[in-house]
């Protein structure tokens, strides 16, 4: 791993937020690199607030859709949501749907087949709004590139919303109104809200036009939460505010279906916990069977019904694992045996590997051959998959390149999924080699962790913890703040520790000869090397030691790097 130090501010800068706040120059220092650099955005920084949030009118085509929703319930209309497989997807069709529950008489979710629709506005969608005479169709994580299914959904009569995040095309589609803060047209002061983000501005919109207080929508605010984690959007302005009064919702008063997922938490549901509990459950009933039934696990208030789905979603999240421990298996050994592990791209293909659980495994190649990486399997007559992408190399760009050898393909610039016609296969891996060999930068070929600030441990106590704390919550662009410490030596009781003897229990003096120990999980391998040399700098977070009811500081290793 490289270590990457973040951009240091100016001292004299750092020395007025210091005085300004009264806080230590490590905090101010912390904090001006994540852009608070006065009194007033620090006070917003750590007390958000509901009046943080945005005006929703003030996005492109609000009005319209707004003024098209009331229409639809003066009317009694029968409309139908829909929205993608994944978690943020199922969480917006399942924050519309309670909305507008007791507003609209006739109100159908709908989430595509993964398998047999693929992503995105199908033609059976809205061929099955046609049979049920709906008149409004309102597409939530996706469409913002559907413009002839939004045609087609023209000619028979029904109106289309969309609210998508995704990077719209040259063209947009021609529904009655398409929310999203990356059109060029759109002026909306934060565009890096989820698809769930972009479907509570429109509920926010209607209550506010409804004459209703936003104090009414806290209810689904675990909804927006869960969806912001999940779909690693930035965590900083208008996401951070959401993602901290969802947290508030989800520790005092959870939806059921949530309640269920996180009963066995010993202490208040953070990021982390919605990231790798909530979520991949919430993805496992799309990718191994439908992601209808994370609909109706987050909109049931019946305990029964949600105590069943909850079994049958754990069912499929346990099978999730072990095919995606298997293909990533089989993905690993058709690299050695196609001889490309020296190449800049990842692309392999396997007909019989389970559409539901390429992403993942894209991801997990990445931990084995660090570069661009796309997994395929075939659907039907078609060829469909997922990429991702490494840090700082944009993956929408390469597939925007490649296109020419692309049935469809749609994304950001770290993930995207794409379709390919069988005769395409070949011609658009050599194409996405070549376009990755040509731009792949030296740095972004190997993995990089970045650290904010070089410490001495003297630097290190309870108060800065406390005030670490109160920056949560944490994640993409207001990452938890990493530290380094130089020329440190082991005391001579470093040691393995776990039941598998794999953790690193670290005991050690900085240069200062203060003392310190740290943990470092998956780092015991090291313990010979810390032994063996007279100094070392390590790389690690300030966290807590809660043992036998004591509580001590103590430092969470992420690397060491041996002088």
């Amino acid at each position: 791993m490289k270590w990457g130090k973040i951009l240091q501010p100016p001292i004299e800068n750092v020395k007025k937020l210091s005085a300004v706040l009264g806080v230590s120059d490590i905090v101010s220092k912390l904090l001006i690199q994540r852009g608070i650099n006065n009194y007033d955005i620090a006070k917003d920084y750590f007390r958000p607030l509901w009046t943080h949030l945005y005006n929703p009118f003030l996005m492109k085509d609000m009005k319209i859709a707004v003024d098209r929703i009331k229409e639809a319930i003066e009317k009694n209309e029968k409309v139908m949501v829909l929205g993608d497989y994944d978690v943020d997807g199922t969480t917006s069709v399942s924050l519309l749907i309670s909305y507008l529950s007791d507003k609209i008489t006739d109100l159908k979710p709908y989430i595509p087949d993964r398998y047999s629709e693929g992503y995105g506005i199908s033609e059976r969608a809205i061929k099955y709004a046609d049979s049920e005479g709906i008149n409004l169709i309102i597409a939530l994580d996706c469409g913002i590139k559907a413009i002839e299914k939004v045609r087609y959904a023209s000619s028979l009569g029904i109106d289309f919303i969309i609210c998508d995040h995704h990077v719209p095309g040259e063209k947009l589609p021609d529904a009655v109104a398409v929310l999203n803060p990356k059109r060029t047209d759109c002026n909306y002061p934060f565009n890096d809200l989820c698809g769930c983000g972009i479907g509570f501005k429109l509920i926010q919109a209607i209550n506010n036009n409804l004459g209703l207080s936003d104090s009414d929508l806290t209810i689904y605010l675990d909804l927006v939460a869960a969806s912001i984690a999940a779909d690693l959007v930035p965590l900083v302005g208008e996401n951070r505010t959401l993602m901290f009064l969802g947290l508030k919702q989800l520790r005092e008063n959870p939806r059921l279906g949530f309640k269920i997922l996180i009963k066995d938490l010993t202490r208040p549901v953070n990021v982390s916990d919605l990231a790798f509990v909530i979520a991949p459950r919430i993805n496992a009933a799309g990718r191994m069977d439908h992601g209808i039934n994370a609909v109706k696990l987050m909109t049931s208030k019946d305990q029964k019904v949600v105590l069943s789905i909850a079994r049958t979603i754990e069912f499929f999240n346990t099978e999730r694992k072990s095919t995606e421990e298997r293909i990533t298996k089989e993905a690993l050994q058709q690299i050695k045996l196609e001889e490309i592990t020296k190449s800049f791209s990842t692309v392999v293909y396997h007909p019989s590997w389970h559409k539901g659980v390429v992403g993942i495994v894209a991801s997990r190649l990445i931990e084995y051959y660090y570069r661009p990486t796309i997994v395929l399997t075939k659907s039907e007559e078609l060829i469909v998959g997922s990429v991702r992408s490494v840090h700082g190399f944009d993956v929408y760009e390469a597939l925007q390149a490649c296109k020419k050898n692309i049935f469809q393909f749609g994304g950001h610039k770290y993930a995207a999924g794409l379709t390919l016609k069988t005769g395409q296969l070949k011609p658009f891996k050599e194409a996405f080699e070549t376009y990755v060999s040509e731009n792949l930068q030296p740095e972004f070929k190997e993995p990089e962790i970045k650290y904010d600030l070089e410490v001495e441990f003297i630097d290190l106590n309870s108060k800065l913890l406390r005030i670490i704390n109160q920056m949560r919550p944490f994640g993409p662009k207001n990452m938890y703040p990493v530290f380094v410490t130089h020329n440190c030596k082991d005391t001579g009781a470093s040691r393995i520790v776990g039941k598998d003897k794999t953790h690193l229990r670290l005991d050690v003096l900085d240069s200062n000869r203060t003392h310190f120990q740290g943990i470092g999980f998956g780092l015991g391998h090291m313990l010979k090397k810390v032994k063996e040399t007279d100094t070392f700098s390590i790389l690690y977070t300030l966290d807590e030691n809660h043992y036998n009811g004591k509580v001590n500081l103590q430092l969470k290793l992420r690397d060491i790097k041996f002088n």
